[in-house]
């Protein structure tokens, strides 16, 4: 039972329209009541809940009114946090914020810790902790598509799915008791074929999760792209041509760009982490030396290489030790400048890439953009998942739990196979079940809740 009253700003600091200061707790209904003056002189507690109340939060020490204000208070249990909880919306600005805080505190309350509004909600049981996980990765979302997923997080529908496998896991656990437990009983008890059936299932789902967890990293944090190629064949033209802006400069005198240009963009809902890199060549440019290193470090990092090429020139040397290093990363190759008499060997070019989508365009006349970006959305996506998917295994908590879950089960699998006794088996889809169980906080450290929620920000 969790019995003090704490407090916080729930909005940025700054200069504002207004601010709003959270109370939840047992006393937050009290609190409010002795700083709070209404126009009509009425007691908040005879006002109709969730409804706006005009007036004023007075000092009584100080015999001072604060500011003037717009309360609201709502109350146990339908509410955030399954407590009673006021929000008072006061003008926005330092002063009358900390000033209004400070009276709160020292009317009973204490400062929240960072997320611990969406902690108590977990606690009070209103969410779980995939839900509650759900609730930084809305405030955080980079896109649409960011905020979609995290919005149906937040609403259960990943929840759901990790608990609709648990109770296959469950119930299998059961037929395996009633084996073990009654064995003298005329109950039917559950065949090896039927336990390696069902398990099978189980497996299935999981690695059915597994598989959103790669997009579902790049929905949530970005996906780490860079552009590399000799210089001068286009690559600040393309960032200019994605960003939809002049970010680059763009000449014709190679080796412009001598050092990294990083941008956030979002192509098609997909959040792209992207930088323009000066032109991977030879050179005896200190500062451009410099430049070629930092393009090579950002290269090792990336988890999409597009690789820009001039079709108006013959495969160099460059180019094709460039080739060698993307052979066996995640790369698009963009053929610019398509538009002037084309030079480049594509039947060499695609005998070196094998496998690899080449794309032909002119950024300097806008073609091949349409191209570029859908592919980049088919890599990412990687024809295991749609777009339209209902949840996505955005955090790596949840993905580590799952590979955990996975692990329990094929050793389960590994069991049946072997016809070993049911109490063993029993040992491997317990870890299974529990191992889901940490994704909803079923079956989760308390120590792990807690640096959980010390991420969030202050006031959620």
């Amino acid at each position: 039972m969790i019995d003090d009253t704490i407090t916080a700003i729930a909005t940025a600091p700054g200069e504002a329209g207004i601010s709003i200061i959270r109370i939840s707790g047992s006393n937050a209904i009290n609190i409010l009541d002795s700083i709070f003056r209404s126009k009509k002189g009425i007691s908040i507690k005879e006002f109709p809940q969730r409804k706006m109340v005009y007036g004023h939060i007075f000092d009584r020490e100080k015999d001072k009114v604060l500011d003037e204000v717009l309360v609201v208070y709502m109350k146990t249990p339908y509410t955030y946090t399954k407590e009673d909880v006021v929000e008072i919306n006061c003008h926005g600005g330092i002063v009358p914020t900390r000033n209004i805080l400070e009276l709160i505190l020292r009317s009973g309350a204490r400062m929240a810790d960072p997320g611990e509004f969406t902690k108590r909600a977990f606690l009070n049981g209103r969410i779980d902790l995939a839900q509650a996980e759900a609730v930084m990765d809305l405030i955080s979302a980079k896109t649409d598509k960011g905020f979609d997923v995290a919005l149906n997080q937040l609403e259960g529908t990943l929840s759901k799915k990790v608990k609709e496998v648990r109770g296959a896991i469950i119930e299998t656990l059961a037929h395996i008791h009633v084996s073990i437990d009654y064995t003298e009983e005329d109950i039917q008890e559950i065949t090896y074929p039927e336990l390696l059936s069902n398990s099978e299932a189980i497996k299935e789902n999981l690695e059915g999760l597994l598989k959103t967890s790669e997009t579902g990293k790049i929905i949530r944090e970005g996906l780490n792209t860079v552009i590399i190629g000799k210089p001068n064949v286009g690559k600040s033209s393309l960032l200019n041509a994605l960003l939809r802006e002049s970010r680059a400069i763009v000449t014709d005198i190679p080796g412009t760009t001598r050092d990294v240009i990083e941008e956030n963009l979002s192509v098609k809902g997909i959040p792209l982490k992207i930088v323009d890199t000066a032109g991977i060549r030879e050179t005896e440019d200190i500062v451009e030396k410099i430049g070629v290193e930092r393009s090579k470090e950002f290269f090792n990092k990336a988890d999409l290489i597009i690789l820009v090429l001039d079709a108006s020139e013959e495969l160099t040397k460059e180019d094709k030790e460039i080739l060698e290093l993307i052979e066996k990363r995640k790369a698009i190759i963009i053929l610019n400048k398509t538009d002037l008499p084309i030079k480049i060997g594509e039947d060499e070019l695609q005998e070196l890439l094998k496998e690899k989508k080449i794309i032909r365009s002119s950024i300097t006349q806008e073609k091949g953009l349409t191209e570029i970006e859908d592919e980049i959305v088919k890599m990412v996506y990687g024809g295991q998942v749609k777009s339209a998917s209902s949840y996505f295994v955005t955090n790596v908590r949840h993905k580590a739990s799952l590979e955990n879950a996975l692990r329990s089960i094929n050793e389960g699998i590994d069991a049946i196979k072997q016809n070993l006794p049911f109490d063993l088996l029993e040992v491997d889809i317990k870890d299974c079940y529990d191992a889901l169980g940490e994704i909803t906080g079923d079956t989760v450290d308390d120590n792990i809740i807690d640096k959980i929620f010390a991420n969030f920000c202050l006031g959620k």
